[in-house]
């Protein structure tokens, strides 16, 4: 008997899920001689699809490997077996990936050697965007306890990466703003200007506009010892899985992108305990006011002309083509408020 699957687990994307090689399960009366037997089970998965980029390795990988452990193996070794296991993705997540197992992960596209194991699990569990539901787990895991995992992976021996001038700050807390630049997107336009703001009000800012190539240990260090984090919505916010419980963020809503930054930040920032709080930009603030009408119903009424579908089109307009100048008078009323609540934190938690 076979029964092929693949182990990615947006099942209900019909344009990924064709992509994702297939894992074969064969039962039978006779199997091929182990070459290397393992005494801990196996989880196989794929590091495939959309993974690569920052947020959807979280999202579709890490988080439903954290369920997944914690549902089928709880408190077990386990040896990791990887599709698409590609070195550099291997070497950006080293830390997290030693935090699941002890031991050295298998690469199924390129190990021909037979292994057999106890018992094996093909796939992961998820939730949903973003999300872990303790009524789905008989030990009631939350986002809190992957919280917990993230800073046991990065925790230890941080290596503090930021500026030395602000290592040492008693009075005023540190600011991270996310930054995004080049022809990407939901670039902030006056960047200079709202850290301009912001210094004026009492923070240390430090710009972060991570790379590829960043040590994750680095962003963790920052992020993790920081008191507040402003950015626009993006990939790069899923640094906000760095940030302690009662740390302020403010997510910056571009237009139309209410549902994607609810379900991709909002959610999980509030089931790790940070005082979540989201900016809506006006149609004055955004770069699309240049191309279309405040009247078109592009920027008025977005259901009504294109439906409810978030269509790649639709997605490109208003995540790709979309960039941001904030009201600095708006704005600042944030910040006055961030900066109440970050400093009430520093002096409780340094």
């Amino acid at each position: 008997m076979v029964e092929k699957l693949r182990p990615y687990p947006r099942k209900w994307e019909s344009f990924t899920m064709p992509r994702i090689k297939e894992v074969a399960l064969i039962s039978g009366p006779s199997s091929p001689k182990c070459k290397i037997q393992h005494k801990a089970p196996t989880l196989v998965f794929s590091a495939d699809g959309y993974t690569g980029n920052f947020f959807h390795d979280f999202n579709d990988v890490f988080i439903p490997l954290f369920i997944t452990v914690n549902l089928v193996y709880p408190d077990q070794d386990v040896v990791l077996v990887i599709l698409k296991a590609r070195d550099w993705w291997v070497s950006k997540y080293i830390e997290i990936i030693h935090t699941f197992s002890k031991y050295p992960i298998k690469d199924l596209d390129n190990d021909n050697i037979t292994h057999c194991f106890p018992s094996a699990s093909v796939g992961m569990i998820t939730h949903g965007f973003m999300t872990i539901d303790p009524k789905l787990t008989p030990n009631s895991i939350t986002f809190t306890h992957f919280r917990s995992f993230l800073d046991k992976a990065y925790g230890q021996n941080q290596n503090q990466n930021y500026p030395s001038k602000f290592k040492h700050s008693k009075s005023r807390p540190i600011l991270v703003l996310a930054s995004r630049s080049g022809d990407v997107g939901r670039v902030l336009l006056n960047q200079n200007e709202v850290k301009l703001a912001a210094e004026n009000i009492g923070f240390n800012v430090i710009v972060f506009e991570p790379r590829t190539t960043t040590p994750l240990k680095e962003s963790y260090a920052l992020i993790n010892s920081s008191h507040a984090m402003i950015g626009i919505h993006g990939a790069a916010l899923t640094h906000s899985l760095f940030l302690r419980p009662g740390f302020v963020f403010v997510q910056v809503v571009p237009l139309k992108a209410e549902w994607v930054s609810q379900v991709c930040f909002e959610k999980s920032a509030k089931d790790m305990g940070l005082v979540y709080m989201e900016y809506r930009i006006k149609v004055e603030e955004s770069s699309l006011i240049e191309k279309y009408d405040k009247d078109d119903m592009m920027i008025k009424d977005l259901v009504a002309y294109r439906g409810k579908n978030w269509s790649p089109e639709v997605m490109s307009i208003y995540l790709k083509e979309q960039n941001v100048k904030l009201n600095l008078a708006r704005f600042r009323e944030y910040l006055k408020e961030m900066y109440k609540m970050a400093k009430k934190f520093m002096e409780k938690e340094g």
